[in-house]
């Protein structure tokens, strides 16, 4: 049930894998067919609804699931899709919905009797094919992110844990891919230290050595002057549940008066946040932009001038910090945690030369972040007008243009 809730849009996942025998079969997923959670912890989980586009290898569902096949001669999948979506869909889910005892569910014999919308076959194509435009864009700027990331990690890697440079010049031939610049600020030997070979003349420390560490707040909830301002304020939902390696966009915002009066402050951006302490204790994001937080989260801010290099290293190491937290029911990482940690500590030349390469993938996550996150605001906004009618295919087309 984790991929329903992590993709609306479910295509071409990895997923647990279970033997298809012949009784199995019947459980299969078609293209098309919609999928409902039976159950959740929260009201806003209970019923809701994705949509199976489509997999490599044959998918069956679970039991904690629904699937609904439609009669795809009178009904779009994807119109019913996002009218189950929208605020009206979303409506009608929550009238099925029963609380239980520590879970909300709904059932199958009332997902049924749900009375649904059913505009001409033609207008339903309609409006399923502008969402879905808008759908496809954004996956794919999130997967050309997760490419650049991909590329600054490896360059990371190649550099800084495999240290491919130094063992070419060892072997007395020019790094590959370099220019001679470049390749000069790497050394050609190796020496022990504490973390085993490395770079002749290479450090080891903690990640404080080279970060500050920041801490957030949160301005008093019963104050309503303090909320809804221009402050973006992110908490560890916000950074557990990111699409993104960087974050532009928080669910609150505060005001200058909440920012004043509390114990929150501006994170700078480019700023690496971890979420500390709770279930999700260790999932991190960039800061896009420079943002408050809350105290569920610490900000590491570079000391040498090269965030890409520390946010590339957090990555790799947040693990280790992890496994080092404690806590009496989740793991909490603390200050002492990043001052024990032991990491490599390369010149503060080569992080440079680095960043200004890095730097430029990162810029161009942070601009396809905004911009797929423009695309999801303009979807949210015609999705009730096109599913209600009030919209037309030109209109939509119209506002998807400009």
């Amino acid at each position: 049930m984790g991929e329903l809730f992590a993709h609306p849009r479910i295509e071409n996942l990895e997923m647990d894998l279970v033997p298809l025998s012949k009784a199995e079969s019947s459980f299969l997923l078609e293209a098309g067919d919609l999928l409902f959670a039976r159950q959740s912890l929260v009201l806003s989980g209970a019923g809701q609804c994705s949509i199976f586009i489509g997999n490599t290898e044959p998918t069956v569902f679970e039991s904690h699931l629904i699937r609904c096949r439609l009669d795809k001669s009178v009904a779009n999948p994807n119109f019913f899709f996002y009218f189950f979506r929208s605020p009206a869909g979303r409506t009608a889910i929550e009238a099925i919905v029963e609380q239980g005892a520590g879970a909300s569910g709904i059932r199958g014999s009332d997902l049924v009797n749900i009375l649904v919308p059913l505009p001409p076959k033609a207008i339903q194509e309609e409006t399923a094919t502008v969402l879905t435009a808008l759908d496809d864009r954004i996956a794919l700027l999130r997967e050309t992110n997760a490419t650049l990331e991909a590329i600054a990690q490896a360059l990371f890697k190649s550099w800084f844990v495999d240290f491919d440079p130094v063992h070419a010049k060892q072997q007395g031939i020019a790094p590959a891919g370099m220019d001679e610049a470049t390749a000069a600020l790497f050394p050609d030997s190796f020496e022990d230290s504490e973390l085993g070979v490395l770079p002749k003349g290479w450090r080891t420390g903690s990640v404080l050595d080279i970060a500050n560490l920041l801490s957030g707040g949160t301005p008093k909830t019963d104050r309503p002057e303090f909320w809804g301002g221009d402050i973006a304020w992110a908490s560890a939902k916000d950074v557990s549940q990111s699409n993104a390696p960087v974050l532009t966009q928080t669910d609150r915002t505060i005001t200058p008066e909440g920012l004043e009066k509390s114990a929150t402050q501006m994170i700078p951006a480019m700023a690496t946040v971890v979420v500390a302490r709770g279930a999700t204790t260790g999932r991190m994001v960039l800061f896009g932009k420079p943002m408050a937080m809350n105290q569920t989260c610490y900000a590491l801010v570079s000391k040498l001038n090269a965030p890409v290099a520390l946010h590339c290293l957090m990555r790799r190491e947040i693990d280790n910090l992890v496994n080092a937290a404690h806590g009496s029911v989740f793991d909490t990482i603390t200050t002492s945690t990043f001052a024990r940690s032991r990491v490599v500590l390369p010149p503060r030349a080569l992080l440079e030369r680095f960043e200004e390469l890095a730097g430029h993938v990162f810029k161009r996550i942070v601009v396809a972040t905004e911009t797929a996150q423009t695309l999801a605001t303009l979807r949210d906004t015609l999705l009730p007008r096109l599913i209600s009618g009030q919209l037309r295919l030109p209109e939509a087309e119209a506002a998807v243009a400009s």
